[in-house]
């Protein structure tokens, strides 16, 4: 087959604004090293951490709320997943759908023609269950917002399903995200699930994840949104922000929160948990500074679970899961590569409910 030697690609050269996007039309095609594959992008779903990487909202010095803007301060040695500075320009995109193209010595070259989805957990290989030594596909090493990119063999997950690209490319990271959320927390049937941001990514994929392992789950979600998050399948839908958390859920017995949002409801989230129930976040777009009554913590003997790196199994039991037809995407939106700025200013206005993709 022959390839092209450029591509276009949307380069992000700094932490800052939607300005710091930079569409270019004569990128170097990457090649794939020794362990590596290359794919052709059918479509690239976007994601918070595009907007937190880019915008530098994980540095410590920033406390606000996700705005998808500028900071005033970041600090360049902690603004990343890892904590470790990233350097520009850089490919972002994590969540690819797109067939292989080539593949790099010590690859078996039968894999070529596969269509993939990407595992966006860049693992070492010689010690692939330590966390502190991961990156993150779009991150730590470039990603999908471009005509071609490379991942490892390993990362690079055969998928057969019907359904198109950029419905593929809404899965990678909000329901590998969501999914390891619930594996941390240890969600079964026996539970009833709360998941504020029910129309996010990860919040609609928490609600079908949970769904899927036969919990009660009631959704949170603004009211115009309540019909679209209706069609993931909770079993009630709550306002985005009840005036009283408690009095809105009635007899409902919460044992598990699984959260993305953060921000001034916190203290409720809480607050509502069942003596021995857990909570388990993996986000805070409403805000990271939050309160907590240490008293309510011990004293009802709640467990909390951070949830950045998953474990290695949740990506192959989606690739299951969309398989056999048990999760299902939530395309909001699909636009041009090109317009990747715009794509990102509709995911960060929060008005969709879903995924929003790019399509090269």
């Amino acid at each position: 087959m022959s390839l092209p030697d450029t591509m276009q690609a949307m380069v992000t050269i700094g932490h800052g604004d939607l300005d710091q996007l930079v569409l270019h039309e004569d990128w170097p095609r990457p090649d794939p090293g020794p362990g590596e594959v290359l794919i052709r992008v059918g479509a690239c779903g976007l994601n918070n951490t595009d907007v937190n990487t880019r915008t530098g909202w994980y540095s410590k010095a920033v406390n606000e709320a996700t705005t998808g803007a500028a900071y005033d301060t970041v600090h360049e040695d902690d603004p990343t997943w890892g904590g470790a500075p990233i350097s520009f320009p850089r490919i972002q995109g994590a969540d690819v759908c797109g067939r292989i193209v080539a593949a790099g010595a010590g690859v078996d070259p039968n894999r070529i023609g596969e269509r993939v989805i990407t595992d966006n957990w860049l693992r070492d290989p010689d010690d692939p269950d330590n966390k502190d030594k991961t990156g993150y596909f779009g991150s730590e090493r470039d990603g999908g917002f471009a005509q071609f990119t490379t991942i490892p063999s390993r990362n690079a997950l055969a998928v057969n399903s019907p359904l198109s690209d950029a419905e593929l490319a809404t899965f990678s990271c909000s329901y590998s995200t969501a999914e390891g959320m619930l594996t941390r927390a240890m969600v079964t049937s026996g539970d009833t699930v709360l998941v504020p941001g029910a129309s996010g990514g990860v919040g609609g994929a928490l609600v079908q994840l949970a769904k899927r392992r036969g919990a009660r789950v009631i959704a949170m979600a603004s009211q115009a949104k309540h019909v679209d998050v209706a069609a993931l399948g909770p079993d009630r839908i709550l306002p985005r922000a009840p005036g009283d958390l408690r009095a809105a859920l009635g007899d409902e017995q919460i044992t598990v929160t699984a959260d993305v949002v953060g921000g001034p409801c916190w203290p409720q989230l809480i607050g509502i948990l069942e003596r021995g129930g857990r909570y388990t976040c993996s986000g805070a777009i409403a805000g990271p500074m939050v309160e907590l009554d240490l008293r309510t913590f011990y004293l009802r003997d709640l467990t909390f679970t951070g949830s950045t790196v998953i474990d290695a199994a949740v990506m192959p039991n989606l690739i299951r899961y969309i398989e056999a037809g048990e999760i299902k995407p939530a395309l909001a939106a699909a636009y041009p590569l090109e317009d990747l700025r715009e794509a990102q200013a509709a995911f960060i206005a929060k008005k969709h409910t879903g995924n929003i993709v790019v399509i090269p």
